[in-house]
């Protein structure tokens, strides 16, 4: 009698590593894509990350070249800076002294336009005081740190009240800006809806020298809130 034991074929389908039936579905049909396009796999994989990438730009991050010197000397022409779309999503709200990109269209021109945030909604910002400083709520901003050297503050006086889903922006480069300064007696005063603004440039990309990432200043973090500064 026969004891040896004779090998038996198992059953693919109980395999751990073998994909299951919605797995296989899944492939097949990438591949009957692949199939009908020309090229192939080539094809469809350039497809999948163009999407993505699309979505990527639309939602998430987006490059953004700096066409003026009215940001420098932290952003100069040419720049390129990676602009975060999501910053201010989800309730988040602009904050003194973030740079921003937004759409200017209607307020400053048809186009998009970089300029750091010096008031939010409820802000009262008045220049200057004797030492020729920015005040917000009543306390003055020391802007050294990243003014275009030689600048002051500002050659024009103002004293402004940003109303609520309001920025008031200046540029760092102040004696070559055109920002809210300019817009004072226009529809709007010169403040950029909330709703307007595209993103929080984060990071400077290119050139590589010029790698870096942008930070809020600490001059304007101490800033008080309207209702501490006028209670």
């Amino acid at each position: 009698m026969d004891t040896e034991a004779q090998p038996t074929e198992r059953d693919r389908s109980s395999h751990p590593d073998s994909p299951g039936p919605k797995e296989r579905s899944r492939f097949a049909l990438a591949e009957r894509v692949a199939d009908w396009l020309p090229g192939g796999r080539i094809v469809l994989t350039l497809f999948v990350c163009l999407v993505f990438l699309l979505v990527l730009n639309t939602f998430v991050v987006q490059p953004f070249q700096i066409p003026s010197g009215s940001m420098e000397q932290g952003l100069r022409i040419g720049d390129r800076v990676l602009v975060n779309k999501l910053a201010y999503r989800f309730g988040a709200q602009p904050r003194r002294g973030d740079v921003i990109v937004f759409d200017g269209t209607g307020y400053f021109g048809d186009a998009d336009y970089v300029k750091r945030v010096v008031g939010v909604g409820g802000d009262h910002v008045v220049c200057c005081d004797k030492k020729g400083r920015i005040e917000v709520n009543g306390r003055a901003v020391d802007e050294s740190a990243f003014l275009y050297p030689g600048d002051t503050a500002s050659s024009v006086p103002f004293d402004v009240a940003v109303p609520a889903g309001r920025l008031f922006v200046l540029g760092d480069h102040r004696s070559d800006s055109s920002d809210s300064r300019d817009h004072l007696g226009s529809p709007g005063g010169g403040m950029i809806p909330v709703g307007d603004v595209i993103g929080r440039a984060d990071w400077i990309l290119w050139p590589s020298a010029h790698w870096k990432h942008l930070t809020r200043p600490s001059a304007y973090a101490r800033v008080p809130a309207p209702e501490r500064a006028h209670g």
